[in-house]
């Protein structure tokens, strides 16, 4: 199974409804036809022998609803009318073969429909469907009859169970995107937060020499100005995060874990005043330990915690990750994280894992490779049911960058992730 992603940016809502990609289309293309082929063709070949020109007739219309398939989730309802014609048109030559055989491919078709049309459509073409029964019994009798409106009714059940499980799917991967968010603006709100302590502590000294050393204060001010560039590059992203074409959060607890800094380091430096404010702005939650937000600079703990478990990290870096606009190292730091985390959990095999971070003009470039392989039961496009992925997706995304995950050329599993500075500066 390929795990891949290159998403856009734009509302994850919209997903729901984009196309399924094209090799999704090719198998279910490929195994409709193949049933249908090794169904209903043999039953031809069987009933058409010795029938003259009836049975090349009939193999042209098992054909027909072959090539019919290939377009039946571009449109299900055409497809359906289509296999179903030609399916009593093949009964109606041949009537050894069962009705419900002959119905094959219009089965599937109604599968497939069910799985991608609103109800009341799906609930017409079983009506539909069933119009023939008469004459299942009329041919086969009660059980005859029965047979065939149980696979309709089958055929049917099966598109509604596939349905469910997507919107039950759709709705995991939509939670999980709305609490990566609401973690992400905890995050990005407290480096906020410390940059304007700066600022206040960068003011006060600012003022305290004015006079007396009016160059030191010049370079203040010179600080205060690129710290209020960085605070409002982050407050940029804060507001993309939930920019009106990203779905709307609803009034729910998301219970993610906060991360974020009090300041205190920049306390021991200022005036007395500003300790004072900048305590009670770290009082929002009496008595709660809140861990610093965690940066590159923080790989060597991270690779070793992953090292402690057995595995082999290799870390290598190029260019200085100091100056990295406090969103950019956040999530630089994250995704390798979150690489690593799946890493461990899902990589069945995995022995060694390579982390690369490049630090260019314009732009940081994370790379995490390993050497295992999919385990089982890894959810679709990513190991561990996708919210991996959702959480790197929408991190990069919130800085205007690229994703690209999926299996390493030389064998194991690549995530690489591509993120622009001077969007997030």
């Amino acid at each position: 199974m390929e795990r891949s992603s290159r998403q856009p940016d734009g509302a994850f809502a919209g997903r729901a409804r984009a196309e399924p990609p094209p090799r999704a289309v090719r198998a279910l293309w490929w195994g409709s036809a193949g049933l249908v082929l090794a169904v209903l063709g043999t039953s031809v070949l069987v009933a058409g022998a010795g029938r003259g020109g009836r049975l090349p007739v009939a193999l042209a219309l098992v054909v027909v609803q072959v090539c019919a398939l290939r377009w039946q989730l571009r449109a299900p309802a055409v497809v359906l009318a289509a296999n179903a014609i030609t399916g009593l048109a093949v009964w109606a030559l041949l009537p050894a073969v069962t009705l419900t055989g002959a119905l094959l491919a219009a089965q599937v078709s109604l599968c497939v429909l069910s799985a991608t049309t609103p109800r009341r459509v799906s609930v017409a073409a079983l009506a539909a469907m069933c119009l023939p029964a008469p004459a299942a019994f009329g041919t086969g009798g009660s059980a005859g009859l029965a047979v065939y409106l149980l696979t309709v009714v089958l055929a049917w059940t099966a598109g509604q169970w596939r349905k469910a499980q997507r919107a039950r799917t759709r709705e995991e991967m939509r939670r999980a995107v709305l609490e990566e968010r609401a973690r992400i603006a905890r995050e990005v709100h407290d480096v906020v937060a410390h940059t304007l302590s700066v600022l206040v502590v960068q003011a006060a000294a600012a003022d305290d020499v004015f006079t007396e050393r009016p160059e030191q204060s010049r370079q203040a001010l010179r600080a205060i100005e690129t710290s209020a560039r960085s605070a409002l590059g982050e407050l940029r992203l804060l507001l993309r995060a939930f920019r009106p074409e990203a779905e709307e959060p609803g009034a729910e607890e998301y219970g993610a874990e906060e991360y974020g800094t009090r300041g205190d380091d920049v306390e021991k430096g200022g005036t007395q005043g500003y300790g004072a404010g900048e305590r009670r702005l770290g009082e929002r939650h009496a008595g709660e330990q809140r861990e610093p937000v965690p940066t590159l600079a923080r790989l060597d703990e991270l690779a070793d915690a992953v090292r402690a478990t057995g595995m082999t990290v290799h870390l290598h870096r190029e260019g200085a990750t100091d100056g990295l606009p406090a969103a950019v190292d956040l999530a630089a730091y994250r995704i390798v994280q979150e690489a690593l985390t799946n890493t461990l959990r899902h990589a069945a095999g995995a022995g060694e894992v390579s982390v690369r971070v490049t630090v260019e003009e314009g732009c940081v470039t994370v790379t995490v490779v390993d050497d295992g392989r999919m385990s089982q039961g890894s959810g679709p496009g990513w190991p561990g049911a996708g919210r991996g992925l959702v959480g790197m997706r929408e991190r990069v995304r919130l800085v205007g960058g690229s994703l690209r995950a999926g299996p390493s050329p030389g064998g194991g599993f690549e995530v690489s992730a591509r993120l622009p500075t001077e969007r997030a500066s």
